[in-house]
């Protein structure tokens, strides 16, 4: 799976030459980041307008019908731009970073319930955003990182911000947690 610049998001398998199918176009807002969920049947993209699509991987009707494949929800999960997301346990629940104009800018939404009302759980951790998310399920942990080079520990169980470390002086790009999560790796822009 691919997405650009450009806002197109296309899938490839190993042994064809060309995409085997396009889930969006060109000419949409920049693609942040894409997932799929654990399963593998589901994935998402973010985008730089702060949008969230989420998608099913049973692309192979859309050649028999003639239509494209669609997104199976889209709404705005952050007012300013979408960064990041992660999966929660079930593929129900998602965890967004971005930049909102009222610092909401780590949220926890519930895509079982209509989008106005899917909203579980919004946390201030980053005033200038949040760049990127990691998911620990056995401690169910969530890690952010943030434009200033801030790393937050949220603990989704009690819904409150656990730390909140200065790990970089830029912008934190990428978190890993190893297998046993005992601990985690930030990696920043510099």
């Amino acid at each position: 799976l691919t997405g650009a610049q450009d806002g197109s998001v296309r899938m490839f398998e190993w042994g064809h030459a060309q995409q085997i199918t396009c889930f969006r176009s060109g000419g949409n807002s920049r693609v942040t980041r894409m997932r799929f969920n654990y399963q593998g049947n589901k994935f998402g993209i973010v985008d730089a307008d702060g949008y969230i699509s989420l998608y099913q991987t049973n692309w192979k009707c859309c050649p028999l019908t003639g239509t494209s494949p669609k997104p199976y929800l889209t709404w705005q999960c952050h007012n300013k731009t979408a960064n990041d997301f992660v999966f929660i346990s079930s593929s129900s629940l998602i965890a967004t970073a971005g930049l909102s104009s009222d610092n909401r800018n780590i949220c926890l939404w519930d895509t079982l319930v209509s989008p106005t009302n899917s909203l579980v759980h919004a946390f201030v951790c980053h005033d200038s955003g949040a760049t990127v998310l990691a998911y620990a399920p056995k401690h169910q942990l969530l890690i952010s990182g943030g434009r200033k080079g801030f790393t937050c520990v949220i603990d989704l169980r009690q819904k409150q911000q656990q730390q909140l470390l200065q790990s970089h002086d830029s912008p934190v790009k990428a978190i890993a947690v190893d297998p046993t999560e005992e601990y985690f790796v930030t990696g920043s822009a510099e």
